[in-house]
């Protein structure tokens, strides 16, 4: 037994500096230590010198500059540079634009959760708060979602002036310019208002305060620029739409087949330097109502009168609708939610240079513009989008599901509306706290490449699960059409969030763990850098200074990831209250995998790791929830951890919680390296996947806190329009709920009578006129319960329509012989 004990000791002293990330010459200290005791205390002495001489063996190479540099890490700086791939201008634009924020401590696998919970509380100034009150408030009453998607295919009048007259447009823009300089979370908090409802009209305030030329203008744009365009912009003088997707080039867009040529030509009556252009874009929004157009093209100077390159790159410009041969094609019409979208064509149309946005400094570097304003638009406008309608959706459909009786039961009442009941309000709950989360990091002063991807993403995503099961619990009310409907168009448009700003497989599979891994993890970047350096000896300096913490990391990571597997993730400091530290812990437990697992991949695959996008795509769903988690906790915290909204957060957790475990196994059992994944999945999983989705209690209290008036069920639907109007179906049958819910004990003593009494009257009214006469109800009981019909009828009643109001209106303007054979007959 002796002869173990010296290596028992090293091996413990190892495991507790590597999970507690023990700087390499304590650890040595510390063994050191253990071992002089295992001598002193009569354990094998030759055992105790061998594991002595493994100490010095490891510690003194790595301890010693003059020994380290030339004998380590020159050879694994020349491994470096023959394994790494060279990075494409694509990819080395993509990873020197954005900053990186609390998803950086998720990669290093040991995540500082007070630093997360030290930043401020997101709120909004009292003009921000006044803003939202008052002309938001009053463009929502105005919105008539019907008639905007069925009847107009557009905004009325009154609306685009409303939106521009109070500067909806000018959101972003400086006050110094007209604008309202708002802050990135009363954005937030507008568009997810709006959104709650009309998409339509939160897709026309949101773009123009989004990715485009107000965006571009204030970041890059000159001060000649900013002076004429962006007063105009703030208050809707100017419309702005910005031409970047094709036909031949969607989420590729650096294949950009668009250019613009360097010659001399006309303009305003004179003869100027400029470009001509040509090209041809699709699926702009604000396209067909623009009166200015940015525009993304590669720019070519092939007689050099600007420099000596020819091929400068892609390049923003600024064309007015009106320039000659600029062509904005008709309409496309996106899934009956019709916000103005549409063509751009364009063919040797001349600009000057002082149209390219920035001016000539800033040709070439079109690119990096778009990826650093993407990132911020990517934050907001999506994530906000599907927050309002999540909300909106979870607030209504749980007031419906209490109203709406079947079998003499509220329909929310049966276990299989409580699953998809539930499902609506956690997932309502991770997509507002994961839209403000990012919203809030872009005030801090981050551009969140990789969080506006998981945002953008995630939400878009769980925004359309939110909208399938509101339409499977309300049915026939769902899929009829008309004013009384709230779910329908929400459902038909929940793709297109989907769709647009990048599709969301190509996001996951591609830019969520494909950037993060590089841009967020502590160590790689530099690495890279270090390998590319075409200096030696710089080379050799710089990754001396972060291999050797990266291989202990990665060390930390496994020891960690095994630790909190055997111990459940039951042990460990953590932040939070009683309730919270075991979310903290199994959050720890989950980011030490992910970190051990990124490094491992990238040692393992290196460059060909991105053509894996099976296992990228998987890994990045470990980061997503990890974020999302992290969101989710911060938002409990910033509310003062109410009680009342526990259910919600424990939903939100264990789905989260099963996604991961389960994106883990899949990443695993389907590792490239066959060998790999079997010798990490006992480090991972030493007793298996544990993680299950939220149970059928869980599920029930969730469903409760929708069904019934409380403080948890009136946060979350903080910040969407539930005002009951005639333009709002929604926020009717939502201020019903109440009333409905006190009526529901004079309903069952009157059902009771109904059957247990021999009642003559087979009318309604008739049977409640009776039941006042025998005594089984009083006459304010008998009120309570007509004003219950009333609500009931209005929550369950689907419109119904003239043929001729469902045609089309510009079909009868064509001439008879174009129109349908039956019709024109």
């Amino acid at each position: 037994m002796s002869i173990v004990i010296p290596f028992l000791a090293f091996l413990l002293a190892g495991a507790f500096a590597a999970y507690h990330r023990i700087r390499l010459a304590y650890w040595a200290a510390i063994t050191a230590s253990l071992l002089v005791a295992c001598w002193l205390l009569g354990a094998n002495p030759t055992a105790t010198v061998v594991a002595a001489l493994v100490v010095v063996a490891v510690a003194v190479p790595l301890l010693i500059p003059a020994i380290r540099k030339p004998l380590i890490t020159a050879p694994a700086l020349g491994f470096l540079r023959r394994a790494l791939p060279p990075l494409s201008q694509t990819e080395r634009i993509a990873l020197e634009t954005g900053s990186v924020g609390f998803e950086g401590d998720l990669f290093t696998g040991d995540p500082d959760w007070n630093k997360l919970l030290a930043y401020p509380k997101p709120q909004l100034t009292a003009e921000e708060q006044a803003f939202l009150d008052g002309p938001v408030e009053e463009l929502c009453r105005m919105t008539n979602d019907w008639e905007i998607t069925h009847i107009h295919a557009d905004l009325p009048p009154e609306l685009w002036d409303f939106i521009k007259k109070n500067k909806f447009f000018g959101m972003i823009i400086p006050k110094q310019y007209g604008g309202l300089g708002f802050s990135a979370l009363a954005h937030h908090k507008v568009i997810q208002k709006i959104a709650s409802v009309s998409s339509v009209v939160s897709s026309t305030v949101g773009v123009p305060n989004s990715l485009g030329p107000g965006e571009l203008l204030n970041h890059y744009g000159t001060q000649e620029q900013k002076d004429y365009y962006l007063p105009r912009l703030a208050i809707g003088q100017e419309v702005p739409c910005f031409g970047l997707t094709g036909p031949f080039a969607g989420s590729d867009a650096t294949s950009i087949p668009d250019y613009g040529i360097v010659c001399k030509g006309e303009w305003n009556g004179a003869n100027v330097l400029g470009i001509r252009l040509t090209f041809d874009k699709r699926y702009i929004t604000l396209a067909p109502v623009a009166t200015i157009i940015g525009l993304a093209f590669r720019m070519y100077d092939p007689d050099g009168l600007i420099g000596d390159t020819r091929d400068i790159g892609i390049t923003l410009a600024l064309l007015p609708r009106d320039t000659e041969g600029v062509d904005v094609g008709r309409r496309h019409f996106p899934l009956n939610s019709p916000f103005q979208n549409g063509p751009i064509h364009g063919k040797d149309v001349f600009i000057p240079l002082s149209q390219l946005i920035g001016g000539v400094e800033m040709a070439g570097k079109g690119w990096n513009m778009l990826n650093e304003c993407l990132a911020v638009g990517r934050s907001i406008t999506l994530p906000s989008t599907a927050s309002g309608g999540a909300k909106a959706g979870a607030r209504v459909t749980g007031a419906y599901a209490r109203i709406r009786k079947q079998f003499g039961l509220s329909v929310g009442r049966f276990e299989g509306v409580e699953e998809a009941l539930a499902r609506i309000g956690g997932k309502a709950y991770a997509i507002s706290a994961l839209s403000q989360a990012t919203a809030a990091a872009v005030d801090r002063g981050d551009v969140p490449s990789v969080p506006s991807a998981i945002a953008k993403y995630h939400c878009t995503n769980m925004g359309r699960d939110v909208a399938k099961d509101v339409m499977d619990i309300v049915g026939g009310k769902g899929i009829i059409l008309g004013p009384r409907n709230f779910a329908g168009r929400a459902w038909q448009a929940s793709p297109i969030a989907i769709t647009v700003e990048g599709a969301n497989i190509m996001t996951r599979s591609l830019l969520i763990f494909g950037q993060g891994s590089i841009l967020c993890h502590p160590y790689i970047i530099k690495e890279m850098r270090a390998a590319q350096d075409p200096d030696t000896r710089a080379g050799i300096h710089q990754l001396d200074a972060v291999l050797y913490p990266h291989i202990g990391g990665a060390i930390s990571n496994a020891v960690r990831s095994f630790w909190f597997g055997i111990t459940g993730s039951k042990i460990g400091a953590a932040p939070g209250d009683a309730y919270t530290k075991k979310f903290f812990r199994k959050l720890d437990r989950y980011a030490a995998n992910l970190a051990l697992l990124t490094d491992i991949s990238l040692g393992a695959l290196g460059g060909k790791l991105k053509f894996k996008e099976s296992l990228s795509g998987r890994l990045g769903d470990v980061l997503s929830h990890l974020y999302m988690m992290s969101a989710v906790l911060k938002r409990h915290h910033d509310e003062g951890t109410p009680e009342a909204d526990k259910p919600l957060l424990a939903w939100a957790f264990h789905n989260s919680a099963y996604e991961i475990e389960l994106a883990l196994s899949q990443a695993l059992r389907n590792f490239p390296i066959k060998p790999l994944g079997w010798l990490l999945w006992p480090v991972v999983f030493p007793f298996g996947r544990r993680a299950v989705a939220p149970g059928d209690r869980l599920s029930h209290r969730v469903a409760m806190l929708l069904m019934a008036p409380n403080e948890a069920r009136d946060r979350l639907g903080q910040g969407v329009f539930l005002t009951p109007c005639e333009n709002n179906p929604g926020g009717r049958i939502d201020s019903y709920l109440a009333a409905a819910v006190a009526a529901e004990p004079v309903e069952r003593k009157f059902l009771k009578a109904l059957k247990t009494k021999d009642i003559e009257a087979l009318d309604y009214s008739a049977q409640l006129d009776e039941g006042v006469r025998e005594g089984w109800i009083t006459a304010d009981e008998r009120k309570q319960l007509e004003d219950l019909r009333a609500i009931t009828l209005d929550t369950i009643t689907v419109d119904d329509f003239d043929t001729h109001e469902l045609r089309a209106a510009s079909f009868y303007a064509l001439p008879q012989h174009k129109r349908h054979p039956r019709e024109a007959a």
